[in-house]
């Protein structure tokens, strides 16, 4: 079937066929530019304030109706085709009434200037949608993690949102949305192709086709979430040439599990992809809700994280710790390697012109093994870390049997500490050999300084983070506040 060169979507309950101004048009332009919609609001054009904050629907890998909380000013308009989004203006009802989410504002004083008001009800709109009409303070929190208020201050917002069950319940027809989101599947076989000038934007549909356009064009870029290609358009004004997206592939959306792990499919949202690995290793839950913000978590994936290969990525030094492994595909050829043999410099990875990554498989948790992973940043939401660090160590009779130890922020790459972990291995697990290993990290890293944090503050990070984890795994954590 042929491709087709229009994006559909359904609008404020409207479905609308739209040829973009150009393939990286984000939400944003499209909303306030061409319909008027001016309530969501431009920030700071990188996911950053929330401002811009809109409710997306889609259909998830069982055909149910997933909504999310997203960053119109980093998303690309062309990702929507096939989904549904939600914007301040169509919150009330036909009549005007005010929303549960609005009413409740209004009567609890949440706005101020009213600048970042309508991120802050888009937000919990979303929450609210999902089923959380009397939420616990901490969904509360993690939904509006990615949302800045300048002036009136969290407080009444938070209390708005704890107080919506004390008004009418007021839902949209889930059924009537799902069966618009189905009915856009059906006319969606051959994905999308548009073109504008120089530029390109091609959505296949299956895993065969995205290989066979990667192999063709392998200096596209490859486009899941946007959470980093947004921001070199709005940010950069770079003009991407050729994007292929890999949303709208299926087989990349599944997370299977077996006797050996998990296997996370490159278009497995962030959000999706911890929740699955926290099944399995709970230590991972404090990276997981710090990791960003909620509307970021909604739009980004693992796989694309751990492709950009960040030096400063959250999700690479847990995973290298726990011995993940990265399914890569060029045309119909498949290979697997470590994930931290992927990266080989900064920027620079173990991946062939045309070679994408599928997937990334996370093993089963081994025996008597002390996980760990920590993130150290001046925010404790929505900031980039300056240290993170991870570690999986295997103990035996209060003897170190394996040691695994990673960072990020550290080097070039997300990179293992191998001295520091020979200084483990074999060795009892106390004081000495901690205060050994704290020693040696010096001689595995040699971090920079930058805008986040100085050298030395990286290198005493580490070290005070690995003796972190020794205390917890011994207990004298409490001991030692």
């Amino acid at each position: 079937m042929e491709a087709r060169q229009a994006v559909r979507f359904y609008l404020n309950g409207a479905l609308q066929e739209v040829v973009p101004s150009s393939p990286t048009q984000t939400i944003l332009q499209y909303l306030r530019q061409e319909k008027g919609l001016t309530g969501t609001k431009e920030g700071c054009s990188e996911g950053d304030c929330g401002a811009c904050t809109v409710s997306e629907a889609s259909l998830d890998a069982n055909d149910q109706l997933a909504f999310r909380s997203v960053n119109a000013c980093i998303r690309f308009l062309p990702t929507l085709d096939g989904r549904a989004i939600w914007t301040v203006e169509a919150v009330s009802d036909q009549k005007g009434a005010l929303h549960p989410v609005q009413q409740s504002m209004v009567d609890h004083h949440g706005s101020q200037c009213g600048f970042c008001t309508p991120g802050f009800v888009m937000s919990l709109y979303t929450m609210y949608q999902n089923g959380l009409v009397q939420p616990q303070r901490e969904d509360v929190l993690d939904y509006l993690s990615g949302n800045l208020c300048r002036c009136t201050g969290y407080r009444p917002i938070i209390d708005a949102a704890l107080h919506l069950n004390e008004y009418p319940e007021t839902r949209l027809d889930l059924q009537q949305v799902r069966q618009q989101l189905l009915d856009l599947r059906s006319t969606r076989a051959g994905g999308l192709s548009l073109s504008n000038g120089m530029q390109s934007y091609f959505a296949p549909t299956t895993i065969d086709e995205l290989a066979s356009l990667y192999l063709q064009y392998p200096e596209a870029v490859l486009l899941a979430g946007g959470t980093d290609v947004g921001l070199w358009v709005t940010k950069q004004l770079r003009s991407l040439d050729t994007v292929i997206y890999l949303g709208d592939v299926a087989e990349l959306a599944a997370i299977t599990h077996d006797k050996d792990g998990l296997r996370i499919g490159a278009n497995v949202l962030l959000n999706d992809g911890y929740e699955a690995i926290v099944q399995e290793y709970p230590e991972a839950t404090e990276l997981w809700k710090r990791f960003a913000s909620m509307p970021i978590r909604n739009s980004g994936t693992l796989v694309g994280n751990l492709a950009n290969g960040s030096p400063i990525g959250d999700s690479a030094p847990l995973l290298i710790a726990i011995q993940s492994r990265v399914v890569l595909r060029k045309g119909n050829e498949r290979r697997e390697l470590p994930l931290e043999d992927l990266y080989l410099d900064y920027r620079k990875q173990d991946r062939q012109p045309g070679e994408l990554i599928e997937a990334v498989v996370v093993p089963r948790r081994s025996p008597n093994t002390h996980i760990a992973t920590y993130k150290l940043s001046k925010r404790m939401d929505q900031d980039i870390s300056a240290v993170c660090s991870a570690y999986a160590v295997q103990l035996e009779d209060e003897r170190v049997v394996s040691a695994r130890i990673a960072h990020g922020g550290m080097a070039a790459t997300s990179r293992r500490a191998p001295q520091a972990e020979q200084a483990l291995i074999g060795k009892k697990w106390d004081e000495t050999t901690i205060a050994e290993a704290m020693d040696v990290l010096s001689r595995d890293y040699a971090p920079l300084t930058d805008m986040r944090a100085s050298n030395a503050y990286r290198l005493k990070g580490a070290r005070n983070l690995l003796y972190r984890f020794y205390l917890q795994t011994t207990g004298m954590a409490e001991t030692r506040i």
